[in-house]
């Protein structure tokens, strides 16, 4: 059964878990082009991503309505509870849901998922329950990593960057 939905967390696995802030106390972050990339194959692929966050952030908002985020959650501050109502509200089994994220928040609502990626400085937890570890760090493509290792067994990757980079024969 492949997984049609996928949970993404924010700091630490979109980002590099910096926070910044300007002179005029706007939250700062860093995302990769290489993420953005990978959600457009993702897409492609009709993989379902939503962003689930326990912090809200109006760059998070920007960059993920850019990048198209299926659902965009900010401020969940118990992850278990939402990821558990959104799985029975839309009757999405264990084995069709997939997350991505580095640290101790998202490790309980990791086992509630048929596929866990993470970063390569996820913490150790998560590292421990993963079932694909990016060699990349968040913040730096370990997203796209994960996506084309899901999408690559899924028979789906190659298919999908076709689909959007087909070129006519000149």
């Amino acid at each position: 059964m492949k997984i049609t939905h996928l949970v993404l967390d924010v700091d630490g696995t979109l980002t590099d878990s910096g926070i910044y802030y300007d002179d005029h106390g706007n939250e700062l972050k860093k995302f990769s082009a290489k993420d953005g990339m990978g959600f457009m194959v993702a897409h492609a692929a009709n993989l379902k991503l939503i962003i689930l966050t326990g912090r809200v952030c109006k760059a998070t908002l920007r960059r993920m309505t850019e990048l198209h985020a299926d659902l965009i959650e900010q401020n969940v501050k118990d992850k278990v509870v939402w990821l558990k109502a959104y799985m029975a509200k839309n009757s999405i089994p264990k084995e069709r849901i997939g997350y991505i994220g580095d640290d101790l928040n998202d490790l309980q609502p990791m086992r509630l998922c048929g596929f866990i990626g993470c970063p390569a400085d996820a913490c150790k937890e998560v590292k421990a329950i993963a079932d694909y570890i990016s060699p990349l760090g968040g913040g730096h493509g370990a997203v796209r990593d994960c996506l084309e290792h899901l999408l690559t067994e899924a028979g789906e990757w190659n298919r999908s960057v076709e689909q959007i980079y087909a070129s006519e024969e000149v």
